[in-house]
């Protein structure tokens, strides 16, 4: 019903370094999200377009950093 106070015999884990692969959809994300900026500061609706994407490239950085983390054991990554 609460904690009882024991530790888990089993150490944790820290996750490694983001794997390479994850850098890529980031720096996408963040060019997409300038392009937006600029985009809408010049008063043009194609920004949408740059926050599609950026959001886009965001999930697939947070798919890629969660998959390096499992290493890639063939997992679910979502469980």
């Amino acid at each position: 019903m609460g904690d009882t106070g024991r530790r888990s015999s089993v150490p944790r884990q820290e996750p490694g370094p983001m794997p390479r692969i994850a850098y890529y959809p980031l720096v996408v994300c963040l060019l997409a999200v300038a392009a937006a900026v600029v985009s809408f500061t010049r008063g043009s609706w194609l920004g949408i377009v740059w926050v599609l994407l950026a959001g886009l490239s965001s999930n697939m950085t947070w798919y890629y950093v969660k998959r390096g983390r499992t290493g890639g054991q063939g997992g679910s990554v979502t469980s």
